[in-house]
């Protein structure tokens, strides 16, 4: 199968759903992303990069997500609350297509530190994932600043395939470099990792019952 620029859509799972991200959203984003602990991780390029009112916040969503001329789609990530309402807990991204050796990154992913460990994440990776291997990708890559172990265990846990290590791979917001734990979903095991984190998924909300 060829792959295919998948189009801007909303993704809705149990628990999530998925919005392409909108100027209208970054209230929303504010309340959930603008905090130290979610920069200091690598976010962004780091805690320096951490927007000091919204307005800077606005820019910083603008830019990092909403501007470039290669091809990307970037999505605001929502709970759903029930009656239909939802609240924004974080944003990510999928872009870096390369429709002739089928390969897609997943990135630029956060949300707001009262919803680590739980549903969203998991949920995210399924829509985002299945949405990149449902257009004919075949390599799906996710990669993290080397020494957030909490975001590469995160991305261990979802069945990802550790490549390795890109060293002084990109420029962090205060003029360091970081390395880069890069890994991979591929097709071929996409139905294991789709498998598991389906069975993550129901696990969490049992026990949310």
């Amino acid at each position: 199968m060829t792959a295919i620029l998948p189009a801007s859509i909303d993704l809705v799972g149990s628990a999530v759903k998925l919005t392409p991200m909108s100027a209208s959203d970054v209230p929303g984003l504010y309340r959930a992303l603008a905090r130290r602990e979610v920069f200091e991780g690598g976010y962004g390029g780091g805690v320096a990069a951490l927007p000091t009112d919204f307005d800077a916040f606005q820019a910083f969503v603008a830019a990092y997500y909403l501007d470039g001329d290669a091809p990307s789609l970037a999505w605001t990530v929502r709970i759903l609350t029930g009656r239909g309402e939802s609240e924004i807990v974080g944003a990510t991204w999928m872009g870096d297509f390369d429709l002739e050796h089928e390969s897609a990154h997943i990135g630029a992913t956060a949300y707001s530190p009262a919803r680590w460990g739980t549903i969203v994440n998991p949920e995210t990776k399924l829509l985002t994932l299945g949405l990149a291997f449902d257009h004919g990708f075949g390599r799906v890559k996710i990669q993290a600043d080397s020494v957030n172990s909490r975001s590469r265990s995160a991305i261990e846990r979802l069945g990802a395939e550790f490549e390795g290590v890109l060293r002084r791979d990109q420029k962090r917001a205060d003029g360091s470099w970081r390395d880069t734990a890069v890994y991979s979903v591929l097709a071929d095991e996409w139905p294991a990792v789709k498998a598991r984190l389906e069975q993550r998924i129901a696990t969490i909300a049992s026990r949310a019952h």
